[in-house]
């Protein structure tokens, strides 16, 4: 089978592959044991009609000499934040299993649908994408499967996109569409060792889709490949990307001296070093800089910032109507910090970041992006962060750190892997300001094959 989506497409379009084999090997993917818990109750089977029903017109239009549609009738998973026709949308909580179904899609997914994705089911998630570490104690939580085949250990899968995430990974999906507050994209990605594009979050539509914080919301997919990632964005888009490939040798990176390196494993500092001196071999400039505006995070991250006032104020009818005993305590925990933010705050908020946000791009100016660590740690393992509070606020905190920052920013960035292949996954984060999307994503193609080929080559961490 086809290493990611675009080589499947090839594959297709040549005739080597059926859409509807395709599909059954999916399918059969999401059925084993590594894929376990990575979708929402009987999704699956009650998508199926519809997923079959995908693949069977793409191969039905290349035997009639017609074009294939742009997806194929290959399988993607959609988060279970997203209004898909005919099924519930409820957010991986149990509050909302009992709603009516959906009567229409939301626009990523009618996007999706469109371009002849065959939907596979609804991928599992921190209940209300409210975690970046993936645990939901309403669904169960999905073993990392990248992890557990190296070092047989229960790890993280991350989150919020976790199921989404799993379904790449295992072979289910070719990719998984989700959403990223703070880094619900790209930590699952950067944990299992996939790629994860957050874009600016204006290029793609949130409707139909229950929000976390309707500020900081961005919804995008998870994919295999860079070249993916591209793909999937023009269409949850409906824009072209505009790529400029150029040589590494002409460009001029950031790496951040503060923050975003602090408390690095020996895993993950020992694979983003090999990371920035393989890119240097090749010629790109990385300077290591300091960013003063990241002084003021903390003013924009009290009391839990955009996240907390915004998910308290869609919530508050759902916990007066409900109490709060029907969510996962660690969540409910979170939504309740924004009802101590006023209206005040909540405005001051917003002038804070607007001029936060000209710092940075100030301080940024002359860059071509900046490169971090997606997160400072390899998967930590599951079991101490079911049984601890503690344990787990701190693992959140440490994985949403680094990736947060580029949703407050509102600019897009990248993480593809940057491990050795016998080693656990490890993510670099390419970023940049807003509506940079395209120079990053061409960027991201370019750094990609460098560290590929670095590992070709036999070169390792």
């Amino acid at each position: 089978m086809p290493h990611d989506l675009s080589s499947a497409l090839t594959a297709l379009h040549e005739g080597r592959l059926r859409a509807l084999d395709a599909l059954r090997a999916s399918e059969q993917a999401a059925h084993t044991d590594a894929c376990r818990h990575a979708f929402i109750g009987d999704s699956l089977a009650a998508m199926a009609p519809s997923a079959e029903a995908a693949a069977c017109a793409s191969d039905a239009a290349a035997q009639a000499g017609a074009p294939r549609p742009l997806l194929g009738g290959l399988s993607i998973s959609i988060k279970d934040l997203f209004d898909s026709a005919g099924c519930t949308t409820s957010a991986g909580s149990r509050l909302l299993q009992g709603q009516p179904t959906a009567s229409n899609d939301s626009p990523a997914v009618a996007r999706l649908r469109r371009a002849g994705a065959a939907l596979l089911g609804r991928s599992n998630m921190s209940e209300f994408a409210f975690s970046g570490v993936g645990i939901n104690p309403h669904h169960h939580t999905p073993a990392n499967p990248v992890t557990q085949a190296i070092d047989g250990l229960q790890r993280i899968p991350g989150g919020s996109t976790s199921g989404g995430a799993v379904s790449v990974a295992c072979g289910a999906a070719w990719a998984a569409l989700g959403s990223d507050t703070g880094g619900s994209i790209r930590i699952p990605a950067a944990l299992q060792g996939l790629v994860g594009f957050k874009n600016t979050a204006r290029l793609t539509p949130t409707e139909g889709c229950i929000p976390l914080s309707t500020t900081l919301d961005t919804a995008c997919a998870i994919t295999r490949s860079v070249r993916d990632a591209v793909l999937l964005h023009e269409v949850l888009a409906a824009r072209e990307v505009r790529l400029k490939p150029r040589p590494l040798r002409a460009t001029r990176l950031a790496v951040v001296q503060e923050l975003f390196l602090d408390g690095m494993d020996s895993t993950v500092s020992t694979a983003f070093e090999a990371s920035l001196r393989r890119l240097r071999e090749q010629g790109a400039q990385i300077e290591e800089i300091q960013l003063p505006a990241l002084q003021d995070l903390p003013l924009l991250q009290a009391q839990g910032g955009f996240a907390a006032a915004e998910s308290w104020a869609w919530h508050r009818p759902l916990m007066a109507q409900h109490g709060e005993t029907s969510y996962d305590p660690r969540v409910a925990a979170r939504i309740r910090r924004g009802a101590a933010i006023s209206a005040a705050d909540y405005i001051g908020l917003i002038h804070n970041r607007r001029r936060w946000i000209a710092a940075m791009e100030t301080q940024l100016q002359g860059f071509d992006a900046v490169l971090s660590p997606t997160v400072p740690v390899i998967a930590p393992l599951l079991q101490p962060l079911l049984l601890s509070d503690e344990a787990f606020f701190a693992a959140n905190a440490l994985l949403l750190r680094n990736p947060s920052v580029v949703n407050l920013l509102d600019g897009c960035a990248l993480s593809l892997p940057c491990h050795a292949p016998s080693q656990l996954p490890v993510g670099l984060m390419l970023w940049a300001p807003a509506l940079q999307d395209d120079a990053l994503l061409s960027l991201g193609l370019q750094v990609e094959q460098a560290l590929r080929s670095a590992h070709t080559h036999g070169e390792e961490h």
